[in-house]
């Protein structure tokens, strides 16, 4: 007898979606790393210069900079 393994030694379809199913897994995976980094910001320079624009455009309306300091500040980001 061959321990009800028959020709394939186990392995069979049964094996073949554990692989299937750890693929899908690890795949998942990746992707919410890769959706987490975006949506934190950390996923391109573009994200850095929005934010740290929002952040010049809230020190100016609360006082905190004059206009000219502001378009300084602006200039600079842009380049």
């Amino acid at each position: 007898m061959m321990g009800g393994y028959g020709m394939t030694g186990g392995f069979g379809f049964g094996g073949i979606f554990m692989i299937l199913w750890w693929v899908l897994i690890i795949a998942g995976i990746v992707v919410l790393v890769k959706w987490l980094a975006t949506s934190f910001g950390t996923g391109g320079r573009s994200g850095g210069e929005s934010k740290a624009l929002d952040l010049l455009k809230e020190r100016y309306a609360r006082g905190e900079i004059d206009e000219q300091e502001f378009q300084k500040r602006k200039r600079d980001l842009s380049q």
